[in-house]
């Protein structure tokens, strides 16, 4: 009998929702939550479920996937699933980056299952198949039973197919395959252009990604008089993250007032970014976001006037549909305040 090992966050794996975010990883043997029912469809048996914190996985990534692998030691499975995660993004990030880690130091087939909104359909679609899920745990029975179909395949070792007849993101990989209707390219070239030039449906066989092209603004015409703003994708945040952004894959943003204030200092503001070592920005959080330099040079004259509030999200794993929302959010505020120009400090 083939063997499964399955993760879940802590709200699937009976822990408790928010509350318990935090919670750090563990293994269990037999089936805890949606592995009771995998255990019953899978061509396998579920032999442990690892639960770990949402919050957790994104705030100690390295921590927690050296702690899973670290339980996977010696264990024999045949493949490893995670989720579905729907639409809640830390949960897509963490279904993906356990699963890519996986794949990499034991070599065995992952799976997994994402809303085509939830950030980690982006971030990881090219490193694994994830099935297209719902949005909402209600869809559960449905999305887990199209991510046994496939599974079941694969320990059975019979051809996955193509993601629009299996129902996964594509991948971005290519095959090579015999048709078994013996159609030369030339043929099918010829059938696709007949169907163009008669307006008829066709599926191209080479995708062309389409590429949202910014144009570039108009210089200022006088930096002495251009009304500043500054927004930053280092996370940098008063100290309780009140707007509880995320450390990565970030699908919030903060506004946060400096009318009043010369510098941002260290102790009422720091950054939540999990993609860099935080001791420098939480030190002296201006390393980020340089309110100092800025009010220095307002002060020289250098230009105009300054937006007295600076934006801020994380930059690391945010998807661009994710980062265009955010944008979109935030451009009026700009605009309301007759903004002449943006200074957008990464890390």
């Amino acid at each position: 009998m083939k063997k499964a090992i399955i993760y879940v966050n802590q709200f699937f794996g009976q822990l408790g929702g928010e509350d318990t975010a935090d919670v750090g990883p563990s293994i269990t043997e037999g089936q805890i939550g949606p592995a009771m029912a995998y255990n019953q469809q899978l061509h396998a048996e579920v032999t442990h479920t690892i639960i770990c914190g949402d919050n957790y996985m994104g705030s100690n990534t390295e921590d927690a996937v050296a702690q899973i692998l670290g339980f996977l030691e010696g264990k024999e499975f045949d493949i490893f699933i995670a989720g579905p995660a729907f639409q809640a993004g830390r949960y897509g990030v963490a279904c993906g980056t356990i699963c890519k880690a996986v794949k990499e130091r034991f070599d065995v087939p992952v799976i997994t299952s994402m809303n085509v909104e939830n950030p980690g359909t982006e971030m990881f679609r090219k490193d694994m198949i994830i099935m297209k899920g719902g949005n909402i745990a209600s869809k559960m029975r449905k999305d887990l039973k199209a991510v046994c179909d496939v599974a079941n395949k694969i320990l059975d070792g019979e051809p996955v197919g193509p993601a629009e007849d299996e129902g996964y993101f594509p991948t971005g990989h290519r095959h090579q395959v015999f048709r078994e209707d013996g159609k030369t390219a030339t043929v099918r070239f010829m059938e696709m252009l007949r169907a163009r030039l008669h307006d008829e449906p066709y599926v191209s066989e080479l995708i062309v990604p389409k590429l949202d092209r910014v144009p570039i603004a108009a210089p200022l015409a006088d930096l002495s008089k251009a009304r500043i703003a500054l927004l930053n994708t280092g996370g940098i945040v008063p100290v309780d993250n009140p707007d509880r952004i995320q450390s990565a894959s970030a699908t919030r943003w903060g506004k946060y007032c400096i009318e009043d204030m010369d510098a941002l200092k260290g102790g009422e503001f720091k950054t939540i970014h999990a993609g860099f070592d935080p001791a420098a920005a939480n030190e002296n959080p201006n390393r980020i976001m340089p309110i100092d330099a800025m009010k220095v040079l307002l002060k020289e004259g250098v230009y105009g006037s300054l937006h007295p509030y600076f934006y801020t999200t994380v930059g690391t794993g945010t998807t661009e549909k994710e980062a265009s929302r955010m944008a979109k959010e935030i451009i009026p505020l700009l605009q309301d305040d007759h903004v002449d120009a943006c200074i957008l400090i990464s890390t």
